[in-house]
């Protein structure tokens, strides 16, 4: 399997304001992303992205989706600026003011979603905040909704490259809480929240699309 680093997270960079972030990695998954979604999304509802970052992803999912409400959201205050600095620099009338969203603690600021997209956390968040993930989809979720999970994973039976494992244990010398989540106890998660895996996906730089359904 091919390097998860080279597609993960690094520190912001600052773009044309003050507010506005640039995430490099962004630039490089969002048009592989995007052709997943293409196939998946609903016609129409409302699309709530989880721990949208910059703000880039959210800018060019918008506007590619122009049929679906796309809603950002974050915990930082850093997220937020800069997800509405995007927002306001890119007009589009689909895309929704950003939202605070605490997958620790606190109640979810929507309570109905078609559809949930969450792209690079698990791995640089503490794992309760992959379970308030799961647990709040659950609650939040239409009948026929459909969590988007993105990013890299631990998986039983497939062998981790030594890139991977480097990219581990640089991810838990930052923080101790972070790291490289194992998928079949996310899956777990899912099952705990009355959904279920139902597509696998293999992504650029050993990332996965990981689309979860209600169960039926």
């Amino acid at each position: 399997m091919s390097d998860a680093g080279s597609d993960s997270p690094q520190p912001f960079e600052l773009a044309n304001s003050a507010a506005k972030q640039h995430a490099p990695a962004t630039e490089r998954n969002r048009d592989p992303i995007a052709r997943v979604l293409q196939e998946i999304l609903p016609q129409t509802g409302a699309v709530l992205e989880v721990a949208s970052g910059t703000g880039e992803h959210a800018v060019h999912f918008a506007r590619m989706f122009p049929h679906l409400k796309w809603q950002p959201t974050d915990y930082s205050d850093a997220a937020i600026a800069s997800i509405a600095a995007w927002r306001a620099e890119a007009s589009l009338p689909n895309l929704l003011p950003p939202l605070r969203l605490d997958l620790m603690g606190g109640a979810w600021p929507t309570s109905a979603a078609d559809a949930i997209f969450c792209a690079n956390m698990t791995h640089i968040a503490p794992w309760e905040a992959t379970c308030g993930l799961f647990d709040g989809a659950g609650r939040v979720l239409t009948d026929q909704g459909m969590l988007v999970v993105y990013g890299p994973f631990v998986e039983t039976d497939v062998e981790t490259a030594p890139s991977n494992l480097a990219f581990e244990r640089s991810l838990r010398q930052r923080d101790a809480s972070w790291g490289l989540r194992d998928l079949d106890a996310v899956d777990r998660l899912a099952r705990k929240a009355g959904m279920v895996r139902t597509q696998r996906i293999e992504m650029p730089a050993n990332n996965l699309m990981l689309i979860y359904s209600r169960r039926t």
